[in-house]
């Protein structure tokens, strides 16, 4: 098989304005939290919050684009979000092997984003399976 237990990845990802305006226009979600600073001010954020599934974006775009193999398929996937991210955040993320099925041809890793503070801004779990 082509991953080991602890085998880990890493990736750095940027929320640039361009990514938040597509991502406003494509789901139409516009929610204030998401798209006025001052709503999000009001309630105690310094600014816009991003939108959570950006970051499932980021998820989607690891598993498809930043593995030894293309041959894959998400089975499952769980996000914890810990910290609001914002606009132009610098985000760090580390995805470990925490398990490698052969017999279903499966691996299941844990990951993490930090921002440029250090903190855990969301973290989770998720499981793909190889495609024959």
């Amino acid at each position: 098989m082509i991953f080991a237990a602890d085998d880990v990845f890493t990736r750095t990802f940027v929320v640039t304005e361009a990514l938040h305006e597509e991502f406003v226009r494509l789901f139409e979600d516009r929610n204030p939290l998401h798209v006025d600073d001052g709503y999000a001010n009001a309630k105690g954020f310094r600014a816009k919050v991003m939108h959570g599934n950006i970051l499932g974006g980021f998820l989607s775009y690891f598993i498809g684009e930043c593995l030894p193999t293309r041959d894959v398929i998400i089975h499952s996937q769980e996000i914890e979000y810990k910290h609001p991210v914002y606009l132009n955040d610098v985000l760090n993320f580390q995805a470990k092997v925490e398990g490698v099925h052969e017999s279903v041809r499966s691996v299941e890793f844990n990951f993490l984003f930090r921002n440029m503070e250090g903190k855990i801004v969301a973290k989770g779990k998720i499981q793909i399976g190889l495609l024959s």
